[in-house]
């Protein structure tokens, strides 16, 4: 059986126009690693009796201001929370 590659954000590696080293490699990194942490968020949310509700409010808040860099095109708070999301576990 062959693993099918899925890739959520496959279509950005599709386009001929992104260069290493752009913003644009900044922007679909930092994609990646909000989708990761909306998958730990989810983890968090299903510890029993509430016990993941800080992380998960924590997280929250981090991929809502990731989101927020994005939309502004702000280079420098999208580093920031690239590095800060990076970290998450």
């Amino acid at each position: 059986m062959t693993a099918v590659n899925n890739d959520p954000l496959g279509f950005i590696n599709n386009n001929s126009g992104i260069q290493s080293g752009s913003p644009a490699d900044l922007v679909q990194l930092l994609l990646y690693e909000i989708i990761r942490v909306k998958e730990l968020i989810t983890y968090y949310d299903s510890i029993p009796n509430g016990g993941g509700q800080l992380g998960s409010s924590i997280l929250n808040e981090l991929v809502s201001e990731a989101y927020n860099s994005l939309v502004n095109y702000d280079t420098v708070l999208m580093q920031k929370y690239y590095d800060l999301l990076l970290n998450c576990d």
